[in-house]
């Protein structure tokens, strides 16, 4: 096994390396396109760097995925459906290389070409890309499924469908994006959008699809058998038109990849003991050690990897509603972050292996530095200083915690904090003025048993200050109705976030989408200080300006006090069966999708 992180600073260096704008220019169609300056690979690469050519065809492979769903259309807010579906069966214009920040690569589309701002762009079909079903890939599919998915899909593709100007077929088998506004990332946000069959549509309600519908798309895998609550199981297409395109090469070689689900981890996990199930991500350190050594792992049946990565750290985490009036004071919210004794916790439910999450974008160049922001960083956030939180500008640090239960100095700031924003203790109780308790529900998922453990020492510490938590526990139905519904007072959270971050981040963060039902901004920030500092993402002349945009945001978010962070996963830690197979060179991004199953292959 191998991973170079000396090619994470070289393909950062890529991405920024601007000369004006010039560098990110094409002036002909082009095999691929990247952020800044040009892709990695050259016109005539044989695969993937981290894919295997060569990899033989056959086995497959078996996930435990705990929950449930009732939909099979990933491209809709209604509906549960298994995450890993939108990666599996959907395929686009262009694939992103995950050896690079920000790089695409010819799949549906044979060349891409933009204008001289990519103020528009230009994709090419290939002549031989086929749906599943052998009927070809039009422009007409193309264009269907970009308005579709702009106006009745999922909130995560409207916000780009706003910024379209025009969208038309400019010649046979080439379509053309115009935009509205300057932004330098539309044009790859283009090459990665799902192309849906338009015939498979057109007496049927695109919102409302559910297991009646199983998408026809044109990607190697396809959805043959399921039975919801259970399993769904996906088959290699054996007529795949796109099997000699470059980017597909050494993909998608197993012909079955099935997920069967539980309804809780203690289930999967014994299915992988047993070996109905051939693959599983780890999460806990403390369990990686002491759980894995039963018989198949003794005799060499199933092996145990742990994988670097060169991945930003995102966050994870229990995150505040701020639309709830509890929670809308940063002090109180400061408070929080306050009780919760990471140290006592990290010691109970990992052995105190892993370190803490500091910032979104921890563990790479694009993190906040500690202490007073200087340079970019203080200039661009100069002009929002009366917004900004006590934290941003000065530096801020998550509360230290202490190797004891009672933790007293930070509870007595937790307290200090409490009474600064009107609650007080009284015969036991936190109240504010009226006399009303402060009281929340803490919103979990069923079957998350980590995350239970952890809320139940936070719970035991807020109730010695007099604040009663309630934790909620919601099947998956539930738990998305009322997280897609804001419905929540506090939650579990999880977001990864890019060594390329752009636009989604309006989906993650922004003030537009905040009130968005299903929306993604859960802690529902409306800042204008984080839309700045995202815009300029979007519009930065240089490296440096990129750099700092990204270093202001992630201040405002952590000194933001939304969420209360857990520990970083900097490593993955997989057990699988020794069937089953991996290239030795790690990409940048290391386990994330696009790398399994797509590159993964069986062998006895």
């Amino acid at each position: 096994m191998t991973i170079s992180f000396h090619k994470i600073a070289r393909p950062m260096a890529l991405a920024f390396a601007i000369n004006g704008i010039g560098a990110a220019l094409f002036a002909e169609p082009q095999h691929g396109i990247a952020m800044y300056g040009d892709p990695a690979l050259p016109p005539d690469f044989v695969s993937l760097p981290y894919a295997n050519p060569d990899a033989p065809k056959g086995g497959r492979v078996v996930t435990a995925e705990v929950g449930s769903y009732d939909s099979l259309n990933p491209y809709i807010t209604k509906g549960r459906v298994p995450w890993q579906l939108r990666f599996l069966i959907g395929e686009s214009l262009m694939g992103r290389s995950l050896d690079e920040p920000f790089s695409l690569y010819g799949v549906l589309a044979e060349s891409v070409e933009t204008g001289p701002n990519r103020e528009w762009v230009e994709f090419t079909i290939n002549p031989a890309a086929k749906f599943s079903d052998g009927s070809p890939v039009t422009t007409e599919d193309v264009i269907w499924s970009f308005e579709i998915l702009g106006t009745e899909g999922h909130g995560r593709y409207r916000g780009f469908w706003e910024k379209v100007e025009s969208l038309e077929e400019v010649r046979p088998g080439t379509v053309r994006f115009t935009f509205n506004v300057e932004d330098q990332e539309l044009a790859l946000l283009a090459g990665l959008r799902p192309i849906l069959q338009k015939a498979q549509w057109e007496n049927l309600d695109f919102t409302e699809s559910g297991t009646d519908v199983v998408p026809i798309t044109s990607g190697p895998m396809v959805i043959s058998d399921f039975e919801p609550g259970r399993y769904i199981s996906l088959t290699r297409n054996p007529d795949y038109w796109g099997a000699d395109v470059p980017f597909r090469r050494g993909t998608y070689n197993f012909d079955e990849i099935r997920l069967e689900f539980f309804g809780d981890e203690t289930p999967a996990f014994e299915a992988f003991t047993a070996g109905e199930v051939n693959f599983t991500r780890e999460f806990n350190i403390a369990r990686w050690e002491t759980r894995y050594e039963f018989p198949a792992v003794q005799s060499g049946d199933v092996v145990k990897s742990v994988l670097p990565h060169g991945r930003p750290t995102g966050m994870t985490g229990f995150v505040m509603n701020t639309r709830d009036p509890l929670f809308a004071d940063w002090r109180v919210r400061d408070a929080m972050l306050h009780a919760f004794n990471f140290q006592v916790i990290n010691e109970t439910v990992t052995g105190r292996a892993q370190p803490r999450i500091a910032s979104y974008w921890g563990n790479s160049p694009l993190g906040m530095q500690e202490g007073t922001a200087t340079g970019k960083v203080a200039e661009i956030l100069a002009p929002f200083e009366d917004e900004l939180l006590p934290g941003t500008l000065e530096g801020y640090a998550l509360p230290a915690g202490d190797e004891s239960q009672r933790n007293r100095a930070d509870m007595r700031v937790a307290i200090d904090q409490m009474e600064a924003a009107g609650w007080t203790i009284e015969d036991g109780v936190m109240q504010n003025a009226e006399g009303t308790p402060f009281a929340f529900e803490l919103l979990l998922e069923q079957g998350s048993s980590e995350n239970l453990a952890m809320a139940d020492i936070f719970a035991e510490t807020l109730e010695s200050m007099g604040i009663a938590m309630e934790i909620g526990v919601a099947d998956a139905a539930q738990y998305k109705e009322r997280t897609d519904a804001y419905n929540f007072d506090m939650t579990y959270y999880r977001r990864g976030v890019s060594l390329s971050p752009g636009n989604e981040l309006y989906f993650y963060y922004g003030m537009e989408n905040a009130d968005t039902p299903g929306g993604r901004n859960l802690m529902g920030i409306k800042s204008p200080a984080a839309d700045a500092m995202i815009d300029r993402m979007l519009t930065s002349p240089s490296q440096d300006d990129f750099v700092a945009a990204v270093q202001g945001l992630d201040r405002i978010l952590t000194a933001g006090r939304y969420v209360i962070p857990f520990y970083q996963w900097n490593v993955s830690r997989i057990a699988h069966a020794k069937e089953l197979h991996h290239p030795e060179y790690i990409p940048v991004w290391g386990d994330w999708p696009g790398w399994q199953p797509d590159v993964w292959w069986y062998e006895e």
